[in-house]
């Protein structure tokens, strides 16, 4: 190939050899895979199920519990009581491993679609739905459950999630019997094309901070397809900021657990930063403001319906015996139970109280921050 090249103000010609000037075709590496399509087993060489069978139960109903919590929310916002809903079906798997990963200390920065996440933290639903109402402002204590704030912004969160494990990291250098809590940050696939995500990762691999990417990559930002936003997998993109990535089905309980705890240790041990990209579909819309039979296949939403995390891992259950046709009428009574609570929750949702805003600038509210809240209530109370 001969190519013009202008060096210094002189052009002339250049022969490039082969891959030099041209990027080699990016390395597959297999995705990690440890419970098929099909409910049975798969051998990883790098991963195992950390899990036994019968503690996966348990994630088996914490999965079913989300769905249940998705469908009454979809629904409450058809209703009319609910401005708008994020629908997470068919990830529900990602949320419910990275949940059994995760520490004490750890802290989760979400994007907008972790409902389920931030429900198995002890985040009071009502909540979770005050934000689809316009009620809630989302400043939760998040020191006490961990789970900071949905981010409607996107990507914006990224930097707010590295900047903490930096203060982490800083806190265990200051203090070797403090915490070991580690950041995981979740972002979706449209958010890697984020300016902000991109400085995230820069910060968090020349820090070497105690940070966990998650990348859902549900394959469709709104309408945008993920192959028109990266030509190479979304996990090779962390690659080229010195950041270890993998890329796990994340229709998988099993392998999304075992890579996040890989991830954790990781951060824990002092070892910087890692990404992993969840590989899954996004079942239903984006938002119940969105019709994605607009611009996507009926035919690849089908085939998706068959890689159900949920079906998925009961199949595996019921194979190993601890799962029957008994436990899932019990859980069944349950989710119809938890259903009703979903219901009721959302007339638990309150305006804010004006003076609220202020609750949570600074730990410790300064003079100035007292006085202009003592003024704003009393001029509201005036009119």
């Amino acid at each position: 190939m001969n190519a013009a090249m202008s060096v210094g103000g002189l052009t002339g010609q250049l022969t490039a050899t082969p891959g030099r000037f041209q990027p080699a075709q990016p390395v597959e590496v297999p995705t990690v895979q440890l419970l098929g399509e099909d409910g049975t087993l798969v051998q990883d060489p790098d991963f195992a199920p950390a899990l036994t069978a019968a503690q996966a139960a348990r994630m088996l109903r914490d999965m079913v519990l989300i769905r249940r919590f998705d469908t009454e929310s979809t629904a409450l916002q058809r209703k009319g009581q609910l401005s708008l809903w994020a629908p997470l079906l068919g990830q529900e798997a990602i949320q419910v491993g990275v949940h059994a990963a995760l520490g004490r200390f750890d802290h989760v920065f979400p994007s907008h679609r972790e409902h389920g996440l931030a429900m198995l933290m002890g985040l009071p639903i009502e909540r979770l739905l005050g934000i689809f109402t316009g009620q809630e402002s989302g400043d939760w204590d998040a020191e006490q459950v961990r789970f900071h704030h949905l981010n409607m912004v996107i990507g914006g969160h990224t930097l707010h999630g590295v900047g903490y494990a930096m203060g982490q990291a800083r806190d265990r250098q200051a203090d070797p019997q403090a915490d070991d809590g580690v950041s995981l940050i979740i972002h979706g696939d449209g958010a890697i094309s984020e300016g902000d995500v991109n400085e995230a990762y820069i910060f968090a691999a020349a820090y070497q901070a105690p940070a966990v990417f998650l990348c859902v990559n549900n394959q469709w930002a709104i309408s945008e397809p993920v192959e028109r936003q990266s030509p190479v997998p979304l996990y090779q993109r962390a690659w080229g900021f010195g950041i270890p990535s993998v890329r796990v089905d994340g229709n998988d309980v099993l392998a999304v657990h075992a890579a996040t705890t890989w991830a954790l240790e990781r951060a824990r041990a002092g070892q910087g930063p890692s990404f992993i990209e969840a590989y899954t579909y996004r079942m239903g819309a984006h938002t119940t403001s969105d019709d994605p039979t607009k611009y996507r296949d009926k035919d690849e939403t089908i085939q998706w319906q068959s890689r159900d995390p949920l079906t998925r891992a009961e199949t595996w259950l019921r194979a190993e015996g601890v799962w029957d046709d008994g436990r899932q009428a019990r859980l069944d009574q349950e989710a119809e139970a938890f259903g009703e609570q979903v219901r009721e929750a959302v007339h638990k949702v309150h305006d804010p109280k004006l003076e609220d805003i202020f609750d949570r600038v600074y730990a410790r509210p300064t003079a100035d921050l007292v006085a202009q809240r003592a003024q704003i209530v009393s001029e509201a109370a005036a009119r």
